[in-house]
């Protein structure tokens, strides 16, 4: 047990370094804390308490730090990012025109992005030039379901 507590700020060393490294290739913070609580027992080895102490010290100090830094970090680092809809869930809502009838077989519709998709419907048949609306994408199709046509009358008073 001697020899544990004369290395043990080896041991600290070692898990601060393995553990900046794990941060370095994940980027979450998590490690950063459980790094810094490292550190914490570290310098508790070196002030001359017992391992038991050294980690409780660590410990603590980590979960501290994950429970109250870590939050408002991950918010800092994730303020600013571009939150618009990519790839597949852009096309969710987009409008679009049915080009050939569709069913729930087959058919095309052409979106408002200008891409041709073969698209389906739950509800029967449309027929081409009805507009529609995606509701979901199944790998290379488009579901599609009937968009309302919008009433631009004139309000005169």
């Amino acid at each position: 047990m001697e020899i544990i507590e004369q290395f043990a700020w080896v041991g600290w060393l070692v898990l601060i370094l393995i553990f900046l490294t794990v941060e370095a290739l994940t980027l979450d913070f998590t490690f950063l804390m459980l790094g810094i609580g490292g550190l914490a027992g570290l310098l508790s080895d070196l002030l001359g308490a017992p391992v038991w102490l050294q980690v409780i010290i660590a410990a603590v100090v980590a979960v501290l730090l994950i429970l109250l830094l870590r939050p408002p970090l991950l918010r800092r680092l994730h303020r600013g990012e571009d939150t618009t809809p990519s790839n597949v869930a852009a096309l969710i809502g987009l409008s679009g025109v049915v080009i050939a009838t569709v069913s729930s077989a087959d058919g095309q519709a052409k979106l408002a992005n200008g891409d041709v998709w073969t698209a389906r419907t739950h509800t029967g048949e449309l027929p081409p030039g009805v507009p529609v609306t995606v509701t979901r994408i199944d790998g290379a199709t488009a579901y599609v379901t009937a968009t309302p046509p919008e009433t631009n009358e004139d309000i005169t008073t």
